[in-house]
């Protein structure tokens, strides 16, 4: 099975962009990571090609899936028989937002 060309837009530290990196790596399928951050050039592609500003955004085989998650990348990976299923575990959390977009819990407070 031929690997497929993937270019990964994605933030250095992020939850979403660790899921996508994670999929990629439990299928041994090597990838373009373009960070979205350090390099504006980078992010101005990402915009133009997905047509939107959210990330992560993953290019395969020259078709754009935008503003997607690890879990989103692996069942599109599937879905088109580019990848086969295997047991491996991925070696992070591959539907987790950024630590900053994670909900605190806060305290409730009732007025009597």
């Amino acid at each position: 099975m031929q690997k497929p060309k993937i270019i990964a837009y994605l933030k250095p530290t992020c939850g979403w962009s660790n899921g996508v990196r994670a999929v990629l790596r439990k299928y041994d399928l090597p990838y373009e990571d373009r960070d979205i951050i350090n390099d504006p050039s980078q992010r101005q592609e990402m915009i133009e090609k997905s047509g939107q500003m959210l990330s992560p955004c993953v290019e395969v085989n020259g078709r754009m899936i935008p503003d997607v998650s690890g879990e989103e990348v692996e069942a599109y990976l599937l879905a088109n028989n580019l990848v086969q299923p295997n047991e491996r575990k991925p070696d992070a959390p591959i539907n987790q937002p950024c630590a900053h977009e994670i909900p605190q819990p806060s305290a409730l407070q009732f007025k009597r």
